[in-house]
């Protein structure tokens, strides 16, 4: 049996490594250690945290977690409860959380999806129409807008008004007050968010939350009293679900699902969208290979774009080389297991590590180029590529997430002709929970694409 290898760095600095240089900190481990190795980078634990990479260690740990050797206890995510709520889906346990992930998992598959296409397309054409050409603008600004529009219209059920308006900026605003390197600090530090006064920090924030938490529970008991079965938004839908007993949620269960799908669906997939913008202008070979399959193609069924084989290709690889997260979440160990050959006591929190699973050198050979083509040349396993985890915590919204990369991407290809800013290498920083590309990625508007043929366009 071998002892937990782990970095003998105090806990302090393995935290501030962890924010501050997520990849470093991560690598510089693998590179030690291997497939398996303790972390103290959560300060509420006082034994080690166990990351893992190997996928079939993966693999285990995400099959294993009905309760007998490993669960995956909600309050092991109790970091996330000031921005979520304590109602949230991600900080339940066992059959309560199953139960609620029963009731929030239907709008996001079958019909319902066809009706988000079609409004997500819609906007991404509001927002690409205000580029104009020769302008420069923040890609990651761009996308945010665009994401937030598809959450407030197709998840909250807000299409205008003084409250979509009001709600559209203060969403923003409270999501962008934590999402540096340094303000990411607060989420494992909250005691730091200290009021002193009308113009310190943690007083904006507190007025900013209370703001919103007004706003959205005015929509909920507006909704409840006139509820519309015909209205397909995630909000009438969730007002409408009932468990095994007939019973609906409360209106603080229904807050902290909505801001648990704004803060998993909203902040992620305008990073991954960002991020996939770069390398798409990046690599002229990829814009190119992505307009020859949009030509081949039909505009006329979004499933069917969805579905493209190299448009699918470049998502995956955006979600691939900087995952929306990374690392699973933590299953905790009941009864002593052995894996890679470590032998964890109960009581020990293991997570998978998503980041290194998608570069490790056995899986994807030269894992920080950017080439879509591995995923036409391979079917990797859920265990070897999961950007949006898996088991029973597999992000709710995985479908609609890449439902909305792929539209949005194509959208924006047959609609204008764009460049980088300049020819600089973007590199990845932490943005809350995610790695964001720093600077937001730069972008230029060089041509409408109803000026040109695809065939005349020369590479960007």
């Amino acid at each position: 049996m071998v002892t937990l290898p782990q970095p003998k760095t105090p806990g302090l600095a393995q935290i501030l490594q962890w924010v501050f240089n997520p990849i470093g900190y991560m690598e510089t481990n693998f590179d030690r250690f291997g497939d398996l190795f303790g972390a103290k980078i959560v300060p509420t634990e006082s034994k080690p945290l166990v990351l893992v990479n190997h996928p079939d260690a993966v693999q285990y740990l995400l099959t294993h977690d009905t309760g007998k050797q490993l669960s995956a206890p909600g309050e092991a995510n109790k970091l996330a409860e000031p921005l979520l709520g304590k109602n949230s889906v991600i900080l339940l346990s066992g059959k309560q959380h199953r139960a609620r992930r029963k009731l929030v998992m239907p709008p996001f598959h079958g019909e319902r999806m066809k009706a988000y296409g079609e409004l997500i397309c819609e906007i991404t054409q509001q927002v690409v129409s205000d580029w104009a050409v020769g302008e420069t603008f923040c890609a990651r600004d761009a996308m945010q807008k665009i994401t937030m529009r598809v959450i407030l219209q197709a998840v909250f059920g807000l299409h205008d008004g003084e409250r979509y308006r009001r709600l559209e900026t203060l969403l923003a605003d409270r999501l962008n007050m934590i999402s540096s390197p340094l303000t990411s600090i607060l989420v494992f530090f909250p005691q730091l968010m200290v009021d002193l006064g009308p113009n310190s920090f943690a007083r904006r924030v507190k007025e900013i939350v209370a703001e919103t938490d007004q706003l959205l529970y005015a929509e909920i008991r507006d909704r409840r009293d006139s509820l519309d079965p015909e209205r397909t938004d995630v909000l009438t839908l969730l007002l409408l679900a009932r468990d095994e007993d007939g019973n609906g949620l409360t209106d603080d269960e229904l807050h902290d699902e909505l801001m648990t799908l704004l803060v998993a669906g909203h902040e992620t997939t305008a990073t991954a969208l960002a991020w996939a913008l770069y390398w798409i202008h990046r690599q002229p070979e990829v814009r190119q290979n992505l307009l020859a399959e949009q030509d081949a193609g039909s505009d006329d069924d979004l499933m069917a774009i969805a579905k493209r084989p190299y448009l699918n290709a470049v998502c995956n690889e955006t979600l691939r080389i900087y995952p929306v997260a990374l690392v699973t979440l933590p299953r905790k160990v009941e009864q002593p297991i052995t894996l890679m050959d470590v032998e964890l006591e109960p009581g020990t929190l293991v997570m998978g590590c998503i980041y290194l699973v998608h570069h490790r050198p056995d899986l994807y050979p030269n894992s920080h180029e950017f080439r879509p083509e591995r995923f036409l040349e391979r079917q990797f396993t859920p265990y070897e590529f999961l950007p949006f985890g898996a088991g029973a915590r597999r992000c709710i919204g995985a479908a609609l997430a890449m439902y909305e990369m792929t539209l949005v991407l194509d959208t924006i290809l047959k609609d204008c002709v764009l460049e980088l800013a300049d020819d600089k290498p973007v590199l990845p920083q932490r943005r809350g929970g995610t790695l964001g590309p720093a600077g937001g990625v730069m972008i230029k508007k060089v041509a409408s694409v109803s000026t040109q043929a695809h065939s005349t366009l020369s590479p960007v």
